[in-house]
């Protein structure tokens, strides 16, 4: 017998001595798959049993690593590997040397490209969360972002990914980014996530949505139920001023005033949330108009804005700057002549209003049908 068939004998021998009858029959399940050399099914067992309770101890799970799981590593499927040892890895106290242990596996998982992004994504939440290492963190997000946009398909650690991006974003400030990365994970694992930590996080992508640059698809997240999880907590109120941005509604905005500003980050940023509703409310006003009724007067502007009339042209030369409409500012007749606004995703509402405006379309060629069969004689003759 080798030593390391001696070793793993001993190892599992001393943990069937336990007083706990299942625990014992769980060990031995598991020295019966070892023998059997049945990788895949001791990979499955292994999975789920390294979380008993029992093994729930750095010293614990580290003697299972090293005079077990280490004898056959090579041989398993390196992703389940990595599952396994992700456990291991939350146990280890010093995660400086959690890290180094993870460097040290990734040789041994390379030949599986779901296994190491796994792994690196355990070492950014580690350098992240445990050390607030930011520029670690930040060149692990940077190195897997487009490795995991080529990969043509979802996989399972697409939404871990998404997820340390998200909590990377937030605590350095990019409200965009994180609103992105956010929306991507609930998109990718929301049945895996905590439904105790539904509300907190649409809560934060709710702020985010609204303190994001360039976020103006607002509808997206209006959309998603987990903002259903704000429903009967404090900040259900947050649901009611996200509809107001995303109907241009100023006069709500203003209305709910005394309840956002409580919100030192919503307070601090006025300025900033009063400019992007001012862009959303004349986004809506191109999109309530008709194709031949896209010439929108300044004064209207400013009455739907609130905006002094000074200021009204420099906004809608924002909106063209940043492509969320299209079209050209006769500022002579003081009006602006909309062709195209930036497609959003809409509510039912919105929906209502684009389908009356079919109608109209319908009607309009349906009456010059008509007209051209009436006329169609008169027509050929002349």
């Amino acid at each position: 017998m080798s030593n390391t068939q001696a070793t793993v004998t001993a190892y599992l021998a001393l943990q069937k001595k336990t007083t706990n009858k299942d625990l014992a029959a769980e060990w031995t399940l598991i020295e019966e798959l070892h023998n059997e050399k049945l990788w895949n099914e001791l990979t499955i067992k292994l999975v789920t049993f390294v979380r008993h309770e029992s093994l729930q101890d750095e010293s614990a799970l580290l003697q299972l690593y090293q005079n077990f799981l280490s004898t056959f590593e090579t041989k398993i499927n390196p992703y389940g590997l990595i599952q396994i040892l992700e456990v291991v890895v939350d146990n280890i106290s010093d995660k400086a040397e959690a890290i180094e242990f993870l460097e040290k596996i990734k040789d041994k998982v390379k030949i599986c490209d779901e296994a190491v992004w796994y792994l690196q994504v355990m070492q950014g939440n580690l350098y992240l969360t445990n050390l607030n290492d930011l520029n670690s963190t930040k060149k692990i997000i940077e190195e897997l972002r487009d490795v995991l946009e080529e990969a043509g398909f979802v996989t399972p650690v697409h939404g871990k990914y998404y997820m340390l991006a998200s909590q990377y974003y937030r605590r350095v400030g990019k409200h965009s980014d994180y609103y992105r990365c956010g929306l991507q994970f609930l998109g990718c694992s929301l049945d895996d996530y905590p439904r105790d930590q539904w509300a907190q996080q649409a809560f934060f992508l709710g702020l985010a949505a609204l303190l994001g640059d360039g976020v103006y698809n607002i509808g997206e997240l209006l959309a998603h139920p987990i903002l259903e999880s704000l429903q009967g907590t404090d900040n259900v109120w947050l649901v009611d001023l996200l509809k107001a941005f995303n109907t241009g509604d100023i006069n709500k905005f203003n209305d709910m005033k005394k309840i956002w500003s409580k919100i030192p980050d919503l307070a601090a940023q006025e300025v900033k949330l009063r400019q992007k509703i001012s862009l959303l409310c004349l986004m809506e006003m191109t999109f309530k108009r008709s194709a031949i009724q896209r010439a929108i007067s300044f004064t209207d502007i400013a009455h739907e804005t609130k905006l002094p009339a000074k200021e009204v042209e420099l906004l809608i030369m924002k909106a063209l700057a940043l492509d969320l409409v299209r079209g050209e500012i006769d500022q002579v007749a003081g009006v602006v002549n909309m062709s195209w606004v930036q497609p959003r995703v809409l509510n039912r509402n919105q929906i209502a209003g684009m389908a009356s405006t079919l109608d109209s379309w319908m009607g309009s060629i349906t009456s010059m049908e008509k007209l051209m069969e009436n006329r169609a004689a008169e027509i050929l003759t002349n």
